[in-house]
């Protein structure tokens, strides 16, 4: 293969990339989350989560996604623990907590924390950090 088919294809394998996501939402299993639809249409892939367990066990077994998307209202283990066990696992993957409008939540280790549910928040917010 010549040095310029080389590049072309490099430029190539640079578009196919599409950054991974976990997106954490207490809706119910089976549904399909309204966030997640949001980004997979922005062109990001969705890996979606119910619960703060179901989460840390999909962060193990995809430790290299680029990001997880916690939603405040995830009640089965306390948003710190979360954040904790997903740090010792995937320590560079930064965590962003989205909480209601005008609430800021102590939740110790996340990287990012927006204040409030609109998903064009959220895309700003993914476009700056992987667009």
């Amino acid at each position: 293969m010549r040095e310029g088919e080389r590049q072309i294809l490099k430029k190539q394998d640079a578009k196919v990339f599409r950054p991974t996501f976990i997106v954490v939402d207490p809706d119910h299993p089976g549904s399909i989350s309204s966030r997640k639809l949001v980004l997979e249409t922005a062109k990001f892939n969705v890996i979606t989560c119910y619960s703060g367990a179901e989460s840390i066990a999909t962060l193990r077994r995809f430790p290299n996604v680029d990001a997880v998307v916690l939603n405040v209202d995830v009640r089965d283990i306390e948003c710190s623990e979360i954040v904790r066990q997903m740090k010792s696992i995937a320590a560079k993957v930064p965590v962003i907590l989205i909480s209601p409008a005008g609430h800021n939540f102590d939740c110790k280790g996340v990287d990012h924390q927006l204040s409030s549910y609109e998903p064009k928040e959220l895309l700003e917010l993914l476009q700056r950090l992987f667009g």
